[in-house]
């Protein structure tokens, strides 16, 4: 039988949390949900889920300071629930670690919806078994100054000194990598790398690519104004 699924849901609001989990559970997924950021963390160290949904208002530790000590330990995928589109909130997750958000009240099946998308892009998606990397990159290890890709071994050595990316991070790279010198649109950056077949907030992309030039060098990703990001060749 196929392993299904296991989520950790952490919502301080007992009936967002309780609704959310009996969706997510008719969905077939195994859903463990906790009130606040201290039990969610011992939720997720004695669990190993497959993925994390925070609430960023969560007592005790919230849900960003939950991110970050998540990320620390693992690179399972990460969802932040937030309360309000424009907050600041939405980026400081993002930037502790997460992979995504959906902004609440949200509904039901966008947000099964969005965490299989997350899912597809770890290998993971509702039990199935893993699917084939989906990356037009070339195979073998690529070569941008002291950056070097292993599109096969899925690792990357900057100045010969292993980077440890998450799984996103990767899958941005790994485009941007495919295509050097190509101005990559941040909506062609949504649809590849987080899967959205429809309009998504392009503050993910944003972050992440900041995230990802502190890793391999600021000056490596080039901003190209009104169109969207480059790798330099």
């Amino acid at each position: 039988m196929a392993e299904q699924t296991h989520v950790l849901f952490v919502e301080d609001d007992d009936v967002i949390r309780e609704a959310t989990q009996l969706a997510l559970e008719r969905d077939g997924f195994v859903v463990t949900a906790m009130p606040d950021g201290l039990s969610g963390l011992e939720a997720f160290r004695a669990n190993r889920p497959h993925i994390a949904l925070l609430d960023v208002m969560v007592p005790g530790l919230d849900g960003v300071s939950l991110c970050r000590r998540i990320r620390d330990e693992s690179t399972v995928p990460v969802i932040m629930l937030s309360a309000r589109a424009d907050s600041i909130d939405v980026v400081l997750g993002l930037e502790a670690g997460a992979d995504d958000y959906v902004t609440k009240p949200f509904d039901g099946a966008v947000l099964v919806a969005r965490i299989r998308a997350v899912l597809r892009r770890f290998g993971h998606a509702g039990g199935a078994q893993a699917e084939e990397r989906d990356t037009s990159a070339t195979a073998g290890v690529l070569a941008f100054g002291d950056l070097e890709v292993d599109t096969e071994g899925m690792e990357v050595r900057r100045a010969g000194q292993p980077v440890a990316l998450t799984p996103t991070e990767m899958r941005l790279l790994l485009e941007f990598s495919s295509a050097p010198g190509t101005v990559l649109s941040r909506d062609k950056l949504l649809e590849r790398v987080w899967d959205y077949g429809w309009g998504g907030d392009t503050r993910v992309v944003d972050v992440h690519v900041q995230r990802l030039r502190q890793k391999i060098g600021q000056d490596r990703i080039e901003t190209v104004r009104g169109f969207g990001y480059k790798l330099k060749a």
